[in-house]
């Protein structure tokens, strides 16, 4: 199973959790857990840090039911639970298409 298969089985299955950050940051940026949950569920792999600090994580794109664009940096799917580190919605003057970083 790939990732992003992976983590949206953890979602699913309720199989989830939020760093202080990443709650802290929702909070600040108005996205909600429902929100999340239906990104998750549209969700690409944009970028794969295998040798993060804290552990393995990645970053993924996908898209509220209202068309929302929101990326969310989750742990990989191989612990018991995923993490969710940090969540927003990207910045088109630093992002192409939210998809690419701009250089």
């Amino acid at each position: 199973m790939g990732t992003v298969a992976g983590i949206q089985e953890k979602f699913a299955a309720d199989k989830f959790e939020f760093s202080r950050h990443a709650v802290d940051r929702a909070i600040l940026r108005g996205i909600r857990v429902q929100e999340i949950r239906e990104a998750i569920r549209t969700a690409e792999l944009l970028e794969d840090y295998p040798d993060d600090k804290y552990g393995p994580s990645c970053l993924l794109l996908g898209f509220t039911q209202t068309g929302r664009p929101v990326h969310i940096q989750c742990s990989y799917p191989a612990r018991p639970v995923v993490k969710v580190i940090t969540i927003y919605e990207p910045d088109p003057a630093e992002w192409d298409g939210f998809r690419v970083r701009k250089r």
